[in-house]
């Protein structure tokens, strides 16, 4: 455990010493006419700046101990002045080993934390007609969870399937927290129900994938334009019909990674644009995070494999009220009020898990 603690600190050390050095260079005359290495350096320092000041705060209690010890060490201290000592010391310890905590979770899932924006895709799986109605339930169960936490929601993508189901949606969510509480949807979700079409009453298992990516702001990636491929056509309707009698449809593709992007939502060719390029540099962002850290995006999420049934981190079963997810083998037995979006207490046991698993590999 000393080993574990001594290499936290050197960690702690390096953060702070790095805080030292962004404060440094944003007094740098030369870096502050720089507008976007000053804007870099900005986050970055904000981002340092609750974990380095708790460190610090760490650092003074570790000192006030040593004081309070070195008067219980004292001969010739005197006896009430040395019992107040030791109240004091037994105090301050137990405050800094709470503290030492509340540094570890913010270690671990301070990056987390700051990710306020994040573009989710829902497809229907195996299961058919089905599927596409669960699909469905799950953006609604999505969106109803994010008007509680008062998060904006906008619909980039919606296909829709027969009898009001989702062929696919792709949709953002901005807010404060919205990553660490969403970002262990990803992946295949199954529901064990009496479809709207059953007659003879029989279960049927069907499922739906779900993608959570993290949205990046523009200055954290660069794609240059030469690398991407721009496709313009007419957006196609049901039918083989036109939505509308111009080329509106944009197709991007990046040449690098072979990544390509469709969007023909929008009459308007400019907004199927801005929207495609948002979700290009979405994808990018993650494909480039999983080369660089391919640890975590393991850990965070497995995604959606095929769609099979099979493939599942989440089963939702009506007859028996039952939502149960597999990663962490646990379930709620309150399945209506979850899929109306009252997802909190599973939110919170996805991220003690990972917080947990975190640590021990810290």
């Amino acid at each position: 455990m000393a080993e574990k603690k001594d290499n936290l600190i050197v960690k702690l050390d390096e953060l702070e010493g790095r805080f030292i050095e962004i404060e440094k260079q944003l007094s740098d005359p030369q870096i502050a006419s720089t507008p976007a290495r000053l804007v870099s350096l900005s986050k970055e320092q904000g981002k340092l700046r609750d974990i380095v000041g708790k460190y610090r705060q760490y650092k003074k209690m570790g000192a006030q101990i040593d004081e309070a010890h070195a008067i219980l060490a004292d001969a010739g201290a005197d006896a009430d002045f040395k019992s107040l000592a030791q109240a004091e010391a037994e105090e301050l310890a137990t405050k800094r080993e709470k503290l030492i905590e509340e540094i570890k979770d913010t270690l671990v899932m301070g990056d987390d934390a700051s990710v306020g924006s994040i573009i989710m895709e829902i497809r229907g799986g195996t299961g058919g007609e089905e599927a596409a109605l669960f699909a469905r339930d799950l953006y609604s169960m999505y969106t109803r969870y994010a008007e509680k936490r008062r998060w904006k929601v906008e619909v980039l993508e919606f296909s829709e399937a027969e009898r009001g189901g989702l062929k696919e949606v792709i949709f953002s969510i901005k807010g404060e927290g919205v990553w660490s509480a969403l970002g262990y949807e990803g992946g295949t979700h199954r529901v064990q129900r009496v479809p709207e079409t059953e007659a003879q009453g029989r279960v049927h298992t069907s499922a739906a994938t779900v993608a959570v990516l993290p949205e990046p702001e523009e200055v954290e990636i660069d794609i240059k334009p030469d690398d991407v491929i721009e496709y313009v056509s007419r957006a196609g309707g049901p039918g083989g019909q036109n939505v509308n009698k111009v080329s509106s449809a944009i197709r991007l593709e990046h040449v690098p990674t072979g990544i390509t992007v469709n969007m023909r939502d929008e009459r308007s060719q400019v907004k199927n644009r801005q929207k495609a390029w948002r979700v290009l540099r979405s994808r990018l962002y993650e494909h480039f995070q999983r080369q660089k850290d391919a640890q975590r995006t393991a850990a965070r999420k497995s995604m959606v494999g095929s769609g099979d049934r099979s493939e599942k981190i989440r089963t939702y079963n009506f007859p028996q009220n039952r939502v149960t997810d597999h990663r962490i083998n646990f379930s709620i037995y309150s399945l209506e009020k979850f899929i109306m979006g009252e997802m909190d207490e599973m939110v919170a046991a996805l991220q003690e898990h990972d917080r947990q698993e975190r640590v021990r590999n810290l």
